[in-house]
């Protein structure tokens, strides 16, 4: 097979030498969170032939080499500096991970993966005489390709490109200059890209790249802020809270059930990860395999297609046309829409929590609150974070809109779209490591918790009509609002209305032994209890 024209094949010897990662540099990159990275079900495990079921453990090594050769450009802080996206300028260095996944190279080398893949499993069907079962020999040289793929040979893919003007067709022209050098894949060169559409390689891309990218970059970190919020609850079950219902002071709680509220619903939304079924197709132009069978009208290509993407580690989509229709990304991103509303309620409460000095923050050597106010140490991790939440939503919310939507059997709309699915995930990943800086600041004053408890001895109204309403009473509510409204209400006067009670002698004595800090119902006990209902061990996770 010719090379296309202008373009030279690469020289293959030096690609396939290159360096692979140190497990330590792995760590380095990918242990962003404290906890040790995660080992995936990685598609692209050498060995994995494409008709295995079973899929083999890697560690996403090619992700930190990445990284890694991106953190040594020699012109970073330039890049940085320019950059439109503070994404991948300002803030780079927080969300550097999703890089290997989302970008430019990223895409391209689950392309080049996908592929692979399929020609490895064209050469596992019988009835494909023409591309007969490979030797050992060319099956690691093919994942060699995969594993080994770098950023110089996405560039590569980028100079051709320049040509064809068309992305998934360079992908196609670089595997076969690839690939010449091989006798044996040299041979059936053209059955990379057999019987498939661009859809077929980019939806198995898009949905490779989610997966992977969700369990091993997001799910940690989200994991950690929900781990951080439980350790909120567990450490201040006991310390008690004035609660603020319309901005007004309410019935007490503690400081820690106002965090375990927030870690319940959390884990709730968490949970509801492990349903999305990331799925792909690969049913050619409209989704009816129609120059397929034309082609080898004897194989079960519905069969056959569905064994290929499950053994990427995909549910399959039978029923699309030339595209996917991507619901379950929109099912995918409404859920970190959820999650990211709850932490948004979190982080407004927790700037109201600072503002009425609930919370101290631990100030840091060097850092400036204010140009002109020396004092100020400002929420700014918690307002970082509410803005980066809004910024994320927005683009998650627009996504999951647009993306089912698309004209008859296909139109182009979501090509561009797809392309933003990182920076959607970039702000929500860039929003929770602000939040966890904020929690890791805070140190709780009590003195000014309980200088407000002291301060409202009106809240143990509810409490006094309560037991009134027992009791026989009548009007209790009434009487408690003319004595608590608008009232300047003391220990001491609140003493001497709970005396001209009508009461039994134990129920009077246990009413003037309550206070605005006992009067907390069961909060400690659903604060504490919070270790039982959030399973931190089992993690989110999508199969």
């Amino acid at each position: 097979m010719s090379a296309p024209p202008s373009l030279k094949p690469p020289a293959t010897a030096a690609f396939l030498a290159a360096p692979r990662v140190t497990a330590p540099l792995r760590a380095a990159v990918l242990g962003a969170t404290a906890q040790p990275p995660r080992r995936l079900r990685c598609s692209a495990a050498a060995g994995a032939g494409a008709g295995d079921s079973l899929q083999m453990s890697a560690p996403l090594d090619w992700a930190a080499r990445s990284v890694e050769a991106l953190e040594q450009a020699t012109d970073l802080d330039t890049f940085c500096m320019m950059a439109l996206s503070p994404l991948d300028g300002r803030y780079f260095r927080f969300v550097k991970d999703l890089m290997p996944f989302f970008s430019e190279f990223g895409l391209i080398r689950y392309r080049v993966l996908v592929e692979v893949k399929w020609l490895l499993k064209l050469s596992q069907i019988p009835e494909v005489t023409e591309v007969p079962p490979f030797s050992e020999e060319a099956q690691l040289f093919l994942d060699a390709v995969i594993l080994d793929f770098s950023i110089d040979d996405a560039k590569e893919v980028k100079q051709i490109e320049k040509i064809t003007n068309h992305d998934v067709k360079a992908v196609e022209y670089y595997l076969k200059q690839k690939c010449s050098s091989n006798p044996e894949v040299a041979k059936v060169l053209e059955f990379f890209h057999f019987g498939c559409t661009s859809e077929d390689i980019n939806n198995l891309s898009y949905a490779l790249a989610l997966k992977e990218a969700v369990n091993t970059v997001m799910f940690p970190v989200m994991e950690d802020v929900l781990a951080a919020i439980c350790t909120l609850a567990t450490e201040n079950a006991h310390v008690p809270l004035l609660s603020k219902t319309h901005g007004q002071p309410a019935s007490p709680s503690t400081l820690g059930k106002e965090m375990a509220n927030f870690a319940s619903r959390l884990y709730d939304i968490g949970r509801s990860f492990s349903e999305v079924k990331i799925l792909g197709k690969f049913a050619g132009a409209v989704g009816n395999y129609n120059a397929d069978v034309v082609a080898y009208p004897e194989i079960d290509w519905p069969k056959m297609t569905e064994e290929f993407v499950r053994s990427l580690d995909l549910q399959f989509n039978p029923y699309v046309t030339q595209i996917e229709p991507h619901d379950y990304i929109s099912k995918l991103f409404n859920l970190f829409v959820q999650f990211n509303i709850v932490l948004t309620d979190f982080d407004r409460d927790m700037w109201a929590y600072i503002s009425e000095g609930y919370f101290k923050q631990i100030p840091k050597a060097g850092e400036v609150g204010s140009s002109t106010m020396p004092h100020k140490i400002n929420p700014i991790n918690f307002e970082n974070s509410e803005g980066n939440f809004s910024v994320s939503n927005g683009l998650l919310h627009t996504l999951s809109m647009k993306l089912p939507i698309s004209r008859l059997q296909r139109d182009l709309t979501d090509s561009t779209v797809l392309r933003n699915l990182g920076v959607g995930l970039g702000h929500s990943l860039l929003a929770y490591k602000a939040t966890m800086q904020g929690i890791q600041k805070l140190q709780v004053n009590k003195v000014r918790l309980d200088e407000d408890l002291d301060q409202t001895w009106e809240v143990l109204g509810e409490a006094i009509q309560t037991v009134m309403r027992r009791y026989g009473i009548t009007e209790p509510y009434e009487k408690l609002k003319e004595f608590t409204r608008g009232q300047a209400v003391t220990k001491e006067s609140i003493r001497r209305f709970i005396e001209t009670l009508d009461l039994p002698e134990d129920v009077r004595s246990s009413l003037l032994e309550l206070t605005p800090h006992s009067y907390i119902g069961e909060a400690e006990k659903l604060a504490k209890n919070i270790v039982n209902v959030v399973d931190l061990k089992s993690g989110f996770r999508i199969e």
